[in-house]
C-alpha cells in the first residue's frame, strides 16, 4: 500500500525570536517644509490697453475694480506689478490663463511667476 502524506493547508507560523534577538526601531522625526510661494507678476508693454489689464486682474485674480486699477498703475509706472501670491501650481495656472487670454485678444502682455523672497 502506498501512503500519501498531505501537507497541512494551514501555513506554518514563524518561530518567535528570542528576547536577545529583538530590536526596537525608533521613528525619526520627519521635517516637512511648508510649500514655497510664488508671486504672479505682470510686465508692462507699450501696446496692451490699460483697461484690458484691469479686466484680466479682476477676472483671474479676484480683485475689485479699485484694487485692479492700482495694480495696473503699478505695472504701468514701475514696469511690473504683483497680481497675487500663490503656491507654484496655482501661480503657474494663473500665468497660463493670463497669457492665453492676452494672446487670444492679440496683445503682447507678458506675465511670469517668481519665487517669493
Amino acid at each position: 500500500m502506498v501512503t500519501t502524506i498531505l501537507q497541512s493547508a494551514v501555513p506554518m507560523q514563524p518561530a518567535a525570536p528570542d528576547e536577545g534577538d529583538a530590536a526596537v526601531l525608533e521613528r525619526a522625526p520627519q521635517k516637512i517644509e511648508p510649500p514655497r510661494f510664488y508671486q504672479v507678476v505682470m510686465l508692462n508693454d507699450d501696446y496692451t490697453p490699460m483697461e484690458f489689464v484691469v479686466m484680466l486682474i479682476e477676472q483671474y485674480f479676484g480683485k475689485d475694480r479699485e484694487m485692479a486699477t492700482q495694480i495696473m498703475l503699478r505695472i504701468h509706472l514701475d514696469g511690473r506689478g504683483v497680481c497675487g501670491v500663490y503656491t507654484h501650481d496655482v501661480a503657474s495656472t494663473k500665468v497660463a490663463q493670463v497669457m492665453d487670454a492676452a494672446r487670444q485678444a492679440g496683445h503682447p502682455l507678458q506675465c511670469v511667476c517668481e519665487p517669493v523672497a
